[in-house]
Protein backbone atom coordinates (compact mmCIF):
# COMPACT_ATOMS: atom_id res chain seq x y z
CA UNK A 1 0.00 0.00 0.00
CA UNK A 2 2.74 2.42 1.04
CA UNK A 3 1.73 5.87 -0.27
CA UNK A 4 -0.56 4.81 -3.12
CA UNK A 5 -3.65 5.95 -1.19
CA UNK A 6 -2.12 9.43 -0.92
CA UNK A 7 -1.24 9.63 -4.62
CA UNK A 8 -4.76 8.57 -5.60
CA UNK A 9 -6.34 11.20 -3.32
CA UNK A 10 -4.02 13.94 -4.61
CA UNK A 11 -4.60 13.04 -8.28
CA UNK A 12 -8.36 12.86 -7.65
CA UNK A 13 -8.25 16.36 -6.12
CA UNK A 14 -6.26 17.63 -9.10
CA UNK A 15 -8.68 15.86 -11.45
CA UNK A 16 -11.61 17.61 -9.79
CA UNK A 17 -9.93 21.00 -10.17
CA UNK A 18 -9.04 20.24 -13.81
CA UNK A 19 -12.66 19.25 -14.46
CA UNK A 20 -13.87 22.52 -12.94
CA UNK A 21 -11.39 24.63 -14.87
CA UNK A 22 -12.07 22.91 -18.19
CA UNK A 23 -15.84 22.88 -18.03
CA UNK A 24 -16.57 26.10 -16.14
CA UNK A 25 -13.93 28.31 -17.76
CA UNK A 26 -12.94 26.89 -21.15
CA UNK A 27 -16.17 25.23 -22.33
CA UNK A 28 -18.65 27.31 -20.29
CA UNK A 29 -20.99 28.16 -23.20
CA UNK A 30 -21.05 24.56 -24.40
CA UNK A 31 -21.60 23.32 -20.84
CA UNK A 32 -24.58 25.66 -20.35
CA UNK A 33 -26.13 24.52 -23.64
CA UNK A 34 -25.50 20.86 -22.76
CA UNK A 35 -27.07 21.41 -19.33
CA UNK A 36 -30.17 22.93 -20.95
CA UNK A 37 -30.47 20.00 -23.38
CA UNK A 38 -30.03 17.47 -20.57
CA UNK A 39 -32.64 19.26 -18.44
CA UNK A 40 -35.14 19.10 -21.30
CA UNK A 41 -34.42 15.38 -21.78
CA UNK A 42 -34.57 14.33 -18.12
CA UNK A 43 -37.32 16.76 -17.20
CA UNK A 44 -36.11 18.17 -13.87
CA UNK A 45 -33.29 20.14 -12.34
CA UNK A 46 -32.44 17.47 -9.76
CA UNK A 47 -32.13 14.80 -12.45
CA UNK A 48 -29.97 17.13 -14.52
CA UNK A 49 -27.70 17.75 -11.51
CA UNK A 50 -27.41 13.99 -10.86
CA UNK A 51 -26.62 13.46 -14.55
CA UNK A 52 -23.91 16.13 -14.27
CA UNK A 53 -22.42 14.36 -11.24
CA UNK A 54 -22.39 11.04 -13.11
CA UNK A 55 -20.66 12.69 -16.09
CA UNK A 56 -18.10 14.15 -13.70
CA UNK A 57 -17.56 10.68 -12.19
CA UNK A 58 -16.99 9.28 -15.70
CA UNK A 59 -14.39 12.02 -16.27
CA UNK A 60 -12.59 10.94 -13.07
CA UNK A 61 -12.93 7.26 -14.00
CA UNK A 62 -11.24 7.77 -17.35
CA UNK A 63 -8.51 10.10 -16.09
CA UNK A 64 -7.52 8.06 -13.03
CA UNK A 65 -7.76 4.75 -14.90
CA UNK A 66 -5.32 6.09 -17.48
CA UNK A 67 -2.95 7.69 -14.98
CA UNK A 68 -2.76 4.67 -12.67
CA UNK A 69 -3.22 2.11 -15.46
CA UNK A 70 -5.92 0.49 -13.35
CA UNK A 71 -9.62 0.38 -14.13
CA UNK A 72 -10.26 -0.68 -10.52
CA UNK A 73 -8.60 2.43 -9.08
CA UNK A 74 -10.40 4.64 -11.60
CA UNK A 75 -13.77 3.07 -10.79
CA UNK A 76 -13.30 3.25 -7.01
CA UNK A 77 -12.03 6.85 -7.17
CA UNK A 78 -14.96 7.94 -9.34
CA UNK A 79 -17.43 6.10 -7.12
CA UNK A 80 -16.21 7.56 -3.81
CA UNK A 81 -16.02 11.03 -5.34
CA UNK A 82 -19.59 10.70 -6.64
CA UNK A 83 -20.87 9.49 -3.27
CA UNK A 84 -19.23 12.42 -1.45
CA UNK A 85 -20.63 14.94 -3.95
CA UNK A 86 -24.13 13.47 -3.71
CA UNK A 87 -23.96 13.36 0.10
CA UNK A 88 -22.80 16.90 0.72
CA UNK A 89 -25.32 18.32 -1.74
CA UNK A 90 -28.20 16.21 -0.37
CA UNK A 91 -27.22 17.16 3.20
CA UNK A 92 -27.18 20.83 2.21
CA UNK A 93 -23.68 21.47 3.52
CA UNK A 94 -22.54 25.03 2.81
CA UNK A 95 -18.78 24.92 2.38
CA UNK A 96 -16.02 27.16 1.15
CA UNK A 97 -13.70 25.90 -1.58
CA UNK A 98 -11.11 24.85 1.01
CA UNK A 99 -13.66 23.04 3.20
CA UNK A 100 -14.98 21.23 0.12
CA UNK A 101 -11.45 20.16 -0.89
CA UNK A 102 -10.66 19.07 2.69
CA UNK A 103 -13.86 16.99 2.93
CA UNK A 104 -13.10 15.22 -0.34
CA UNK A 105 -9.43 14.67 0.44
CA UNK A 106 -10.10 13.33 3.94
CA UNK A 107 -12.88 10.93 3.00
CA UNK A 108 -11.16 9.76 -0.19
CA UNK A 109 -7.88 9.21 1.67
CA UNK A 110 -9.57 7.21 4.43
CA UNK A 111 -11.49 5.19 1.82
CA UNK A 112 -8.34 4.24 -0.07
CA UNK A 113 -6.40 3.53 3.13
CA UNK A 114 -9.14 1.04 4.04
CA UNK A 115 -9.44 -0.48 0.57
CA UNK A 116 -5.71 -0.81 -0.08
CA UNK A 117 -5.01 -1.98 3.47
CA UNK A 118 -7.11 -5.11 2.97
Amino acid sequence: MEMLWFYIAVILAISDEVHSQIFWKVFFDFYVLLGGMIQKIVGSTIRMWMFHEVLEAIFHLVLLSLLFLSLEIGFLAALIHLVIDLYHEAAGLEMTWLQHRALHFTVESLFFIMVLGI
